[in-house]
């Protein structure tokens, strides 16, 4: 009989380990963190809260809901003028002031991290907004991002279809001019449209090739996008 309970208390000690060792849900190294949703500024919009601090700047509240099992947020803010990316370590807090450019458009998001080991780090939606400027009454669209052909890849085809995606505060787009040749700048305007697409382009085989938007609304304001770049075979 002693054997038996002694058996009995061994066996009830290595569930009782195991149980430990393995955690609520199976994960002994955690789990990964959610994505964190944005709340402010809201996106494709003119942010009219900042506080000035001098002439060209003012400091702007960004604001994000928590995320399970994220015990630290990094929120990234870019200006879409320069394509400049900047990196705010914000630590357990959801919300973060950072000083701006008046009149100038940016892009942000926050990566939610878990410091538990073996979890992977997620990404929120990217959101964009004009920092308000002085007396600023129609401003120019967001410079247009590249959807296809996708930054950098090679492409086996004599034409190519191009894709954008673009938008505007006053909602007054009124077209895109697009440009494309072999330089780094490229200077060469192979079409304007009102669509957010340009097909059929003719390329030729084994070249680096650079393009931009440049968009325009209604009251004339321009935007220039990045300078993206792909390479037919």
């Amino acid at each position: 009989m002693r054997n038996m309970i002694q058996s009995i208390a061994s066996l009830a000690a290595v569930l009782l380990l195991f149980s430990c060792s393995t955690g609520g849900d199976g994960d002994s190294n955690g789990s990964n963190p959610t994505v964190s949703t944005l709340v402010f500024p809201l996106n494709n919009s003119e942010c009219l809260a900042g506080t000035a601090v001098s002439a060209t700047e003012s400091k702007v509240s960004f604001e994000w809901n928590a995320a399970d099992n994220a015990d630290s947020y990094t929120l990234y803010v870019k200006n879409l003028n320069t394509q400049i990316t900047t990196q705010y370590n914000a630590g357990v807090a959801t919300s973060m002031e950072i000083t701006l450019i008046k009149g100038t458009p940016y892009s942000w998001y926050v990566v939610s991290k878990s410091a538990a080991t073996n979890t992977t780090p997620t990404t929120s939606e990217k959101w964009k907004f004009y920092n308000a400027g002085n007396g600023v009454v129609n401003y120019a669209p967001f410079p247009a991002e590249v959807i296809a052909p996708l930054m950098s890849i090679s492409i086996s085809a004599t034409t190519v279809n191009f894709q954008w995606e673009a938008s505007d505060v006053d909602s007054d787009i009124v077209d895109y001019k697009v440009y494309l040749d072999t330089n780094h700048n490229p200077s060469t305007l192979i079409g304007t449209v009102t669509s957010k697409n340009l097909n059929n382009i003719a390329v030729a085989s084994n070249k680096s090739y650079y393009w931009k938007v440049v968009t325009k609304d209604s009251a004339g304001n321009t935007s220039h996008s990045a300078v993206f770049q792909f390479k037919t075979l």
